[in-house]
């Protein structure tokens, strides 16, 4: 019995290695790899990022109250336990230990103040779209309340007083944004003067700074009491509640009535008719799924899934001893919130780096024209002195963000990118080629009559090609322009030549997304372009990334009059404004920042 299990064991691996020689499992993770990472890009990292951090920051928030109410529990514990103390040891040291005990349990305290700074900095940088702000909104309710209830009794005329007057700031603020006609009521919540304080603050004179004004005075009354042993006992504490009753106000602001309705009534059937709504939400997926699937071309997705399942099946089927209960056991062992805010202060200081190092450093909107460029960094300042002196000076100008006009000479392709076609290129030949026809367009044959201009190109190739189909649609394309100095008028009305010399050309890069104005651009017509000056200046033939170009003499129907700009985000103000946001929900009414 042994030799035959040990035989079948043998026979097992050994046909599980010749069937994974056979299947290209290495061919198709490449090909999910290159799709994976040609969808990654700035724009995505832009949505996805700021979703990512706003949700496991409210996670967070949600973990650290939850401990915060179990702290609280431990107060009453702790005290309990020193009364008990005192009976028996009279010269027992309690307010040393209640300090110790205090400071100990703040650790909650801290992380969850630095969730909310991560929420309140990403919510305005991500997608209203994504966010459930009148579920969040409900949520947000809900914690105010219970945190309020979990406050100590000790200091309950400051809290409810505190409450209240946060509570009448919050709704006072929120009359002027709501959609009913009362204006003497509305006057209430309205901003009566601003005194700039410097050039970044405003002071704000309205009913609702008076209240918060009052409200900092409850604080410190907080704070004062045993001794200022109130900070860390009851100030700490009731600003959880603080803060989940400021986050509601800004998420009731992107809230609707009907949402907020949904929402009420969706937590209700969530707490007393779970399975009904289980099954029901169930059921909704499931048609939308089927909606969603037949929409699409069944094929393909059949083919997709069955590609990108292949890899997974065998690698489960040869690591057996995979255990996800094992993962989640090991991954509840750390500290959940700790390694939540690790990852996201990771992520934040990235972004920031990011930022700095794309934004931090230009000038935008410069003066500097074409013709002072060339007269400082062109020949003439290479034939006074040299070109490497020319470079270095020259390289205090790098920066700039200039709009010039020019006369365009050619442009070509530097470099063609598709991912999809070099993972394909790994595979066997007869399943390439079955995958190109599938994903992508079969040469079009040549027939006599009427074919436009691309058909008629195509079909010359269709012979002379390797395969009967492409996916050129998923082509990548880089440009490169070249680009000479626009011709001046002299006295007489005749055109001096003078700057139609090659060594002042400048080269200027292009992505993709400028194909159809390039392609469309005849030699000697006039563009009118926007570019960085960075790189090599000072040289022959510099060359720039094209940032927005526009024809100015082209015929209409080979380019259009509008002007082409490169999709890119404006990363300065997006920053500023989340700055901005999170400084006005810490200070507003009070203070604004300009």
């Amino acid at each position: 019995m042994e030799i035959k299990e040990y035989l079948i064991d043998v026979a097992s691996r050994a046909g599980m290695h010749w069937l994974s020689t056979i299947i290209p499992t290495h061919h198709i993770n490449a090909l999910i790899f290159f799709f994976i990472i040609s969808n990654l890009t700035i724009d995505f990292f832009a949505f996805f990022i700021p979703l990512v951090i706003f949700y496991l920051s409210f996670i967070s928030m949600v973990i650290c109250t939850l401990k915060v109410f179990q702290d609280s529990k431990a107060w009453e514990n702790f005290r309990t336990l020193t009364d008990l103390l005192l009976r028996f040891e009279p010269n027992l040291d309690v307010e040393q230990a209640e300090v110790n005990f205090g400071w100990n349990h703040l650790e909650p305290y801290a992380h969850f103040l630095l969730s909310v700074f991560f929420v309140i900095f990403s919510f305005p940088l991500a997608s209203k779209d994504c966010i459930p702000c009148s579920e969040l909104a409900v949520i947000t309710g809900f914690f105010t309340v219970t945190s309020y209830l979990s406050l100590s009794t000790h200091a309950e005329p400051y809290t409810r007083r505190a409450l209240a007057t946060e509570v009448t700031a919050g709704l006072l603020s929120l009359l002027p944004s709501m959609p009913l006609d009362w204006p003497y009521l509305k006057v209430l919540g309205q901003t009566f003067l601003t005194l700039p304080v410097g050039h970044l603050v405003v002071l704000n004179v309205s009913v609702p700074c008076l209240l918060y004004i009052y409200l900092l005075y409850l604080f410190f009354r907080m704070a004062q009491l045993r001794n200022f042993k109130g900070t860390y006992c009851y100030l700490v504490p009731y600003l959880v509640c603080f803060m989940w009753c400021e986050l509601s106000v800004v998420i009731l602001l992107e809230s609707t009535g009907l949402g907020l309705l949904r929402a009420s009534i969706g937590y209700c059937l969530f707490l007393f008719a779970l399975p009904i709504l289980v099954a029901g939400l169930a059921l909704v997926g499931v048609l939308q799924f089927a909606r969603w699937f037949v929409s699409l071309e069944l094929t393909k997705i059949a083919v997709t899934m069955a590609v990108c399942s292949v890899p997974l099946l065998l690698h489960w089927w040869t690591k057996a001893s995979f255990s996800v209960v094992g993962m989640v056991k090991s991954l509840t062992r750390s500290s959940m919130v700790k390694l939540i805010l690790v990852w996201l202060t990771a992520i934040v200081l990235f972004c920031w780096f990011y930022v700095y190092r794309s934004e931090g450093m230009k000038v935008y909107n410069s003066t500097l024209t074409w013709q002072q460029y060339g007269a400082l960094c062109g020949p003439r300042a290479w034939k006074e002195t040299n070109m490497a002196r020319t470079q270095i000076l020259c390289s205090h100008l790098e920066g700039h963000r200039v709009t010039w006009t020019g006369r365009f000479k050619y442009v070509r392709v530097t470099d063609i990118d598709n991912s999809a076609e070099s993972a394909i290129n790994m595979l066997p030949f007869f399943i390439g080629d079955w995958m190109r026809c599938l994903y992508g367009e079969a040469y079009p044959a040549c027939r006599p009559g009427n074919t436009s201009t691309a058909e008629e190109e195509l079909c010359r190739l269709k012979l002379l090609a390797k395969h009967p189909c492409h996916i050129k649609k998923f082509d990548r394309y880089k440009f490169e322009i070249t680009v000479g100095m626009p011709f001046s008028s002299g006295t007489d009305g005749s055109r001096s030549r003078e700057e139609d010399d090659v060594t002042k050309d400048i080269v200027l890069r292009a992505s993709s997304e400028f194909k159809s104005v390039l392609l469309s651009l005849r030699q000697g017509s006039l563009i009118e372009f926007s570019t960085i000056l960075e790189g090599r200046l000072g040289s022959k033939w510099p060359v720039f990334e094209l940032k927005a170009i526009s024809c100015l003499n082209c015929v209409a129907q080979l380019s259009p009059a509008r002007r082409h700009v490169k999709i890119e985000h404006d990363w300065r103000s997006t920053v500023h404004g989340a700055v901005k946001f999170a400084f006005d929900f810490f200070f507003f009414p009070f203070l604004s920042a300009a």
